[in-house]
Formats: structure tokens, sequence, C-alpha cells
């Protein structure tokens, strides 16, 4: 039987799974891009789409529109709690770049498509998990000591009087203690999920679970799931539990998949006594069948080609994202039509600080990007082209000097980094260069083709000569950094590096994925 687990074999991470009447909703962590916080739609949990963002905008900053030097890499949203509580959609969680103005961000709406109105609430509650005890709301939340909060009732504020303590310390042998936590009340028992990463026994992430007749605890619990699914000893933990119409229960959860990023794995669960028991026998099948609310449903898929044919004022397909904020007035899907131009401006010493780059996630097993490049328009020291983007990158792009085109290769690998493992020269120094060929044409076309099997996270990227598609410079190994925090995208860029005012136009972006 093929397997289906990991369900997505892309960068879905810190996911929070919910059920309304046929519909299940999943967030996730979006961190620097834009628009940001995605919320994904299936009708059996295995098959999903991309149904909305929160929002196009979080917080208009330097550090969020690449001027800075540096961008909110590694920062932005993440590990959002979803709920659904009397008709309203709420969405909750905290952002690194913003924890010196003590608040977090509360998203709220009627409808899953929007309009949500964005909140700032008072308080930094990380990994936050949102419940509502009748109409008293609570946040569970922290690292290692998970406090919970009794919330006033519109969410504003912690409650003057309320409940506000500790309930569950972390005193286990830990690299890294509680966290990603979420709370729920089943059958008149309060549960809370939580992960901490183990250094003996398995030595990797695992997930627990802890219990209370009331909500302030006692609780008492232990580890439920200590299982890496064969893949290089990475514990699949962290997310949500959901039941079905049906009264069947599953948790999703994620794990670590090497340099695509942290992939969402679909957990079969059932109770034994009030207990919660993952998997069968203890472990996750790599096959899982679900039954579907509407089984003729055709998904649309999270990865999309695009011809770039849009009419004026039409959005993009949801597949896209911006790296960091765009400058709206340098990129045009109608100036040429059925292109995407994409202007200079702010001069750029490196790929990383490159504004209006335009992604969508890579996706294993293999996959592969191409693209076609009218690049009449650029200046000298501009660069146009596909960038595999993480802290470590690949990037194949035409550059201009003194008059002369040129296909290149560039790279950046290990860079210096700080003892919290993110860099800190990457955004500043120029990538190095691995090959070069003269281009005599306006028009390019530009692939890169990645490697994703059993973490071999390699990527090679070519140019097209007639028919043939020729290997340019070396192979890229790519390596997942918490500098970035992300798996690796395709990114389509154009960035100057000594005047701007150029552009290049972008005539279709086709990806495929090889299973």
């Amino acid at each position: 039987m093929e397997k289906n687990n990991p369900i997505i074999w892309a960068d879905i991470p810190d996911v929070d799974v919910i059920r309304v009447e046929d519909t299940y909703y999943m967030v996730s962590t979006t961190m620097h891009l834009m628009p940001g916080g995605a919320i994904f739609r299936s009708y059996d949990l295995v098959n999903w789409e991309i149904a909305t963002y929160l929002y196009d905008i979080l917080e208009d900053s330097p550090g969020a529109r690449l001027e800075d030097g540096h961008g909110i890499y590694a920062a932005g949203m993440w590990a959002a709690t979803l709920r659904y509580h009397k008709g309203k959609f709420y969405v909750i969680f905290v952002t690194n770049d913003t924890k010196s103005q003590n608040v977090s961000f509360l998203f709220t709406s009627d409808k899953i498509e929007g309009p949500w109105e964005k909140r700032k609430i008072e308080g930094f509650y990380y990994d936050c998990s949102l419940y509502f005890e009748g109409d008293r709301p609570f946040i569970l939340s922290g690292n290692g000591e998970l406090r919970l909060t009794e919330m006033k009732p519109d969410l504003s504020a912690p409650l003057p009087g309320g409940i506000d303590k500790v309930i569950i310390s972390d005193t286990d042998y830990v690299w890294l203690r509680h966290e990603g936590s979420h709370m729920y009340k089943i059958n008149g028992k309060y549960y809370i999920f939580t992960i901490h990463w183990l250094l003996y026994g398995s030595r990797r992430r695992v997930e627990a679970c802890f219990f209370s007749d009331n909500i302030d605890g006692p609780y008492v619990g232990n580890n439920i799931l200590d299982d890496d699914m064969g893949y290089h000893n990475a514990g699949v933990a962290q997310g949500g539990i959901v039941d079905t119409p049906d009264g069947d229960w599953y948790a999703m959860l994620f794990q670590d998949h090497g340099a695509v990023g942290r992939n969402p794995v679909l957990v079969p669960m059932m109770w034994d006594n009030g207990w919660p028991v993952f998997g069968i026998d203890g472990k996750i099948p790599h096959h899982v069948e679900t039954k579907s609310t509407r089984p003729n449903y055709k998904y649309t898929p999270i990865v999309e080609s695009d011809d770039f044919d849009y009419a004026d004022g039409e959005r993009f397909k949801l597949a896209w994202q911006w790296n960091h904020i765009p400058d709206n007035n340098l990129w045009s899907t109608t100036e040429r039509k059925g292109w995407l131009r994409l202007k200079t401006g702010m001069i750029s010493p490196n790929v990383t600080l490159a504004k209006n780059s335009l992604g969508q996630r890579t996706m294993g097993p293999i996959c592969e990007a191409e693209v076609k490049i009218d690049v009449s328009n650029i200046k000298d020291g501009d660069y146009a082209g596909l960038c595999l983007m993480q802290q470590n990158y690949g990037f194949i792009a035409v550059t201009k000097e003194a008059g002369e085109k040129y296909i290149v290769m560039l790279g950046r690998g290990n860079p210096e980094t700080d003892a919290n493992g993110r860099s800190v020269n990457e955004h500043v120094v120029p990538g190095e260069e691995y090959g070069r060929v003269k281009l005599d044409a306006d028009v390019v076309e530009l692939k890169a083709c990645c490697d994703f099997r059993d973490n071999i996270d390699e990527a090679e990227l070519f140019y097209k000569k007639g028919e043939e598609w020729v290997k340019l410079g070396i192979t890229v190994k790519m390596l997942y950094t918490i500098g970035h925090f992300m798996g690796y995208r395709f990114e389509l860029c154009s960035f100057a590096t000594k005047e701007s005012g150029g552009y290049a136009d972008f005539d279709y972006y086709r990806v495929r994925v090889i299973k």
C-alpha cells in the first residue's frame, strides 16, 4: 500500500486542527512570509488545500519590509492556535520581532475566508493555546513552565483576580522543555497535549499528555508518543487533536524532514478509559485510511504552476507568498499582459535582502521549478532569476556587467552564526559565484531541481541551451537552519546591486512534484 504519511511532504509546521461540521481546518506557521497565517481546508484529513490567509501584512516595520539590513527571518507569525466558538473563528499567536511590545495577536472572523479582524492583546503568550470554558476564555502558554491565564471576556487582557498560575512544570531531563501546548475539555476532563525533547532514551522530540478534573489542576500525565516512523530519529510531535463526524479521533502533528521543512503527520488515536492512545501499538502508520465528508471534492494543489495571466486587481494564486512585505509599486502583472514584472528598488547586496521575491514551497520527494525570463531591461549589477531560498541558498540568475549579460550560479554555505544559530553576515555578504556563462539573448529559461528523498537534500540548477538543460555551478547541499526556520522555497527574484530602475519579466512558473 502506497505511503501517504506524512500527509504533505512540504513545510507546514506547528499545526493546529479543528472541525466545523463537515470541514476540517488547519493553521500553520508562516513567519516572515506575506500574506501570512495560512489556513488549510480538508474534508478527509489527508488531502488539503489552502483556504485563506489571516493577513496581507501583519506589522509594517523596517524589518518586515527588508529595510533594516536583516529582515524578520525566523521571527514573524508562528505556533498559532485555531478555535471555533459560538459561531466565530479565533486565531491567536505571538511574533518574536514584537516581543518587546508585550502583546499577542488575535484574529477573529465569522467566516474562515474572512475578513479577519486583527487585535493586539495584552501579554506575550508563547506557543499559546486558546480555550473557552463557557464564556470564560483562557490562554495556556509557555516553555518549560506552562501557565494558565484567565482572560477578560473580550480577550483584551488578563482578567483581574482570575486564574493565573503555572499548572505544569517540566522537570524531566530534556533539551527542549514543554512547549507547543494545546488544551481541550473532553468528557468532563481537561487535557493538555504538549511536547518536549528528551536527553535520554530515544533522544528526540516526543508528545506528552496531562489531564485533570479541574481546569487549574493538579495535572498528571506522561509521554504518550515516541516514534520517528523510521526516519532519522525525527520524533513526531506537536499539534492538535480532532474528531470526525463518525466519532473517530486523530492527532495532527509534524515531523522534521530535513531541508524541505517540517511535515504534517496524521496519527490515529483512541481513548482507553479516558487516556489518549496515539498510533497503533505505539507506532504511527505510514498509510492512513480516512473517510471523506465530500468524496468528490477536487482540491486545489498547495503548489501550483502559473502563467501570470491575471486581470487588473486579481489576487495571486494562494500558493504564492512574498518574502517579507512587497513594495506594490515594484511589481505588476498588467504592465505586460501574461507576464510578472519585478522591478528593482533599493540596492541589495544579497538575494536574501531582495525585495519583492515571490515564492512557493518546495515539496518532496523530488520537485523541480522552471521559469522563463525576459532580461532585456535589467541594468548593470542587477540579478534576476530563480533562487532556492534558505540561509544556505542556491541561486541561478542573469546578471549584467559592462553591458554584457551572463547566466551565473551563486550560493551561500555555512555563514557565520551567533550562539542561537542565526547568521550574522548572510544578508550583507554577496553570494559566492560557482558558475558563469555568457548570454547572447534577452530571454532565458532556468530550472531548479530538488531531491529530498531520505534527507539527501541536494539541488541542481540549470539553464536551457537549445532543447537541452545544462547544469551550472555546484550541486547545492540544502540545509534546514534556524536562521530562517523554514523549509526551502522556490523564489522568483530581481534586485539591484548598483542602481535601481531595471526590471525583469517572468513569463511562466512551472512546478512539478515527482512521487
